[in-house]
């Protein structure tokens, strides 16, 4: 059955699918993170699902779409450092609250908080696309769903992974203008952006767990 909107158990259900891929994944983010920043972008990752997962734990099902995102959001915003835990803390916050409206996710609320989160992340971040950041995942991801509009939010979210993947991949072609891998210059090229990974899995978590980031972040 093709459902045309993810209710309260299927959401939680996808949170609990990118937990999943981070902590199966992690070594590989901290891998590539070392390579172009802090080392600590998995680390953080990993801290900020399962801050997340511990709050969920402690909330009574069946909750709606809103109230877990905004677990989600409250979690990152308030528990984890680093870059990475407020800017992905905004895109949770940004998909919940255009979940509000009711029971259910539609495809249209998902490219709504997408758009609502990218343009947060902007502006708190300073940060466009090319500058080889998580904008460059999360801008093609936001622009597939409002092209998605008309299609089953599990369709539609599948479709913006693939673009997020291509823009983890276009990533490693970019000379970084934001963080610590601007200082690295050229030794950066050919390296992915660890924070547009972390946005590709978040999207592609929600048909299915990423296990390995091999095939998926090559340049080819």
């Amino acid at each position: 059955m093709t459902h045309v909107a993810f209710d309260g158990t299927q959401v939680r259900a996808w949170m609990r699918r990118f937990a999943q891929s981070v902590y199966a994944t992690e070594a590989e983010l901290t891998a590539l993170d070392q390579r172009v920043g802090d080392g600590d972008f998995g680390a953080n990752l990993a801290a900020g699902v399962r801050a997340a997962g511990l709050r969920l734990d402690r909330t009574e099902e069946p909750t709606g779409p809103a109230e877990t995102l905004g677990v989600m959001a409250d979690a990152f915003l308030d528990e984890i450092g680093g870059t990475s835990g407020p800017l992905f803390g905004l895109l949770f916050q940004a998909l919940s609250r255009a979940a509000d409206s009711g029971p259910h996710l539609t495809t249209a609320s998902l490219a709504e908080g997408t758009a609502l989160g990218l343009a947060a992340i902007r502006r708190v971040g300073d940060a466009s696309p090319g500058d080889k950041t998580l904008v460059d995942a999360l801008a093609p991801a936001a622009a597939a769903l409002l092209v998605a509009k008309g299609t089953p939010p599990a369709q539609a979210l599948a479709t913006a992974a693939d673009s997020a993947w291509q823009g983890v991949r276009d990533t490693a072609s970019l000379t970084a203008r934001m963080g610590r891998a601007s200082y690295l210059g050229q030794r950066a090229t050919g390296i992915p952006d660890p924070g547009a990974v972390g946005v590709a899995l978040l999207f592609a978590s929600a048909t299915g767990t990423v296990d390995t980031l091999a095939h998926h972040v090559t340049t080819g």
